[in-house]
């Protein structure tokens, strides 16, 4: 291609030897890229420190990632499809239990009526101006038996700010027949409810311990068609840790609340009373499951057998009260 004797020509002496150093430089280029510990690049290589080659020890392959979290805690403590988080739940019974242990001084009796697997509803008796029981079974089931309980809230209690996300956190979940069936059928979770309502929790010191309507049965039905047991639950000590001296009507319009108790804590201690519980004694009573054989998933349920098994249930919660009642010493011992 190119004339005899011009640069470029191989077949010159100078042209071969930088023939031979472009095919080394290639040698040198096809090494790297197999990545070759020492590579040679024959005798005439050592005479030239400019066209030598260190020998280069073995690439290392990049260490990527694990693409699992090292720690297993940050997973459990990922929020649940309810909304529950079993980190912010953990640290809640941490926060509460002093106050379960040695301000409430919670005895239970007949909580191996509680079933360790599958689902089952709880009701129970509710009162208090803000309401101190259902905090208090929640934490003594979880801590003696292990298994979260799921708390069913009005969805007026959801919608306080912060509170109502503090409370979804901790196993609140708003109170619908559609919830309380996935939990206690698809999910096989333990369910509290109270079938009293806002009647229990705005009732009057006077009338303590007198048990108010449980609605029209629900708990009954959705009981029923998840084909699980109910469990009552009776639980003396609420009604006298923030009892209900007397109520606001015109207060609980304007703020647009079921109602606004005026307490004895608040009497006592000012705005602080609101959060400051009486150290009232809690006992709480686990009474015999009660099993029906009605077939699951029904359509409809005859109204008549709901209402019989809804007031059989508040009868013997109620009785259990009266009972727990004449045999205590003392409201704070």
């Amino acid at each position: 291609m190119f004339p005899s004797g011009m640069p470029g020509h191989f077949d010159d002496p100078k042209s071969s030897n930088e023939r031979a150093s472009y095919e080394r430089s290639q040698r040198v280029v096809e090494a790297i890229a197999d990545e070759s510990n020492v590579i040679d690049l024959g005798p005439r290589a050592e005479q030239s420190s400019a066209q030598s080659l260190v020998p280069m020890p073995p690439r290392r392959a990049r260490e990527l990632p694990d693409p699992e979290p090292p720690d297993r805690e940050i997973r459990t403590g990922d929020v649940d499809p309810w909304g529950r988080s079993e980190r912010v739940r953990s640290i809640a019974r941490r926060m509460y239990d002093p106050l379960y242990r040695y301000w409430f001084r919670v005895q239970w009796e007949g909580i191996e009526h509680i079933p360790t697997e599958s689902g089952a509803l709880l009701v129970s008796n509710h009162a208090g101006a803000i309401p101190s029981d259902a905090p208090a079974i929640m934490h003594g089931i979880e801590t003696q038996l292990g298994r979260p309980v799921y708390g069913l809230a009005e969805y007026l209690f959801r919608e306080l700010p912060g509170l109502g996300t503090l409370w979804s956190r901790a196993g609140g979940v708003t109170a619908h027949p559609d919830n309380a069936y996935r939990l206690l059928k698809e999910d096989q979770q333990l369910v509290l409810v109270f079938p009293e309502g806002a009647k229990g929790t705005g009732k009057l010191y006077k009338d303590r311990y007198r048990l108010a309507r449980f609605g029209r049965g629900g708990f009954v039905e959705i009981a029923m068609r998840a084909g699980v047991p109910i469990i009552p639950i009776a639980v003396v000590g609420a009604e006298e840790s923030m009892p209900i001296l007397f109520k606001s009507r015109r207060l609980a319009n304007l703020l647009g609340i079921p109602y606004a108790p005026i307490t004895a804590n608040m009497l006592m201690f000012g705005p602080l009373g609101g959060l400051a519980y009486l150290p009232a004694k809690f006992r709480i009573r686990v009474l015999e499951p009660i099993h029906f054989t009605a077939e699951p998933d029904q359509e409809r349920y005859s109204r008549a057998r709901v209402m019989d098994a809804s007031e059989m249930i508040r009868g013997r919660i109620q009785e259990a009260l009266y009972d727990m009642l004449r045999t205590r010493r003392s409201t704070w011992w």
